[in-house]
């Protein structure tokens, strides 16, 4: 690995220690990277470091190997709007989106770019025990050797200690239902003072009021606690995959153009295509 990107990882991993809260808390969160690595990293001391340990630090802190730079969508607009309205007035909602419509992105850059942010996102394995278990680890809390109940109050507590906490589930539509009926015991603890958004694909709609059709249990309350309401991000147009092409380096528009006829409405699809265009070769 070169050492210019080397330098690259230590700055952007001196800002995510910024957005934890201390060093500690920053290789808490991270796997497979001790706190003694993160001292290392910012102290230029690197001799020690293998490249693979460089890679696992940049995977986990949104360190973006291929310079892949962002455009401001419509849906990433809004996304970005929603997020600070649930951080400042802990607000719990549910946010759906098409794949690909650059969710994930707005988040990812969000938490980044602001204190107490807590992005999981989600799995159909996950039980009540790993969800905790994950979001402690997002928080920077070591939560070895804790019980069920030892975790649930590592949460609360820490959680009523932060300056307008947020926590976002996305792919919440993958949440079992064990792992949902815990979202409302969270809500019920900290209404007023965590915000909390469940972001997904439009299933989770669909799943939610099937629950309320069949009265299946906890969904009327989980229904209730995210305001009876589903916001919904804007479907992509052309004019945002546009903004994309432009932004990554594509201006020519027969080749923009081109990009948008196959794009489908999904920005992985755009992002795959600028990046072979990059290459000066075609999808």
């Amino acid at each position: 690995m070169q050492k210019d990107e080397r330098t690259q990882i230590a700055a952007r991993l001196k800002d995510y220690c910024v957005q934890k809260g201390s060093q500690n808390k920053a290789a808490n969160s991270l796997n497979g990277v001790s706190s003694a690595t993160v001292s290392k990293v910012l102290a230029g001391d690197w001799d020690t470091i293998s490249d693979e340990m460089w890679r696992t630090i940049a995977s986990q802190i949104g360190h973006e190997t291929r310079g892949w730079q962002i455009a401001e969508t419509r849906a990433y607009k809004r996304m970005a709007f929603l997020l600070n309205n649930a951080k400042t007035d802990s607000l719990v909602m549910a946010v759906t989106g098409d794949a690909g419509c650059g969710k994930t992105e707005a988040i990812k850059n969000y938490t980044a770019a602001n204190k107490n942010v807590y992005h999981l996102c989600c799995s159909e394995y996950w039980n009540r025990r790993t969800f905790m278990g994950k979001l402690l680890q997002c928080m920077g809390v070591d939560y070895t050797g804790s019980t069920v109940s030892d975790m649930m109050d590592d949460i609360i507590d820490n959680l009523k200690r932060k300056e307008s906490p947020l926590i976002v589930l996305d792919e919440a539509d993958k949440l079992t239902d064990q792992v949902f009926y815990f979202f409302i015991s969270l809500y019920n603890q900290l209404e007023d003072h965590c915000g909390i958004i469940l972001c997904a694909t439009n299933y989770l709609e669909k799943r939610i009021k099937k629950g309320l059709r069949t009265k299946r249990k906890g969904y009327e309350e989980i229904y209730s606690r995210m305001g009876r309401k589903f916001v919904e991000l804007q479907v992509i147009n052309s004019e945002d995959v546009a903004a994309v092409c432009v932004a990554n380096g594509v201006t020519d528009a027969k080749e923009i153009n081109r990009i948008i006829d196959d794009a489908d409405c999904d920005l992985r699809r755009v992002k795959r295509a600028v990046w072979a265009m990059q290459k000066g070769g075609k999808q």
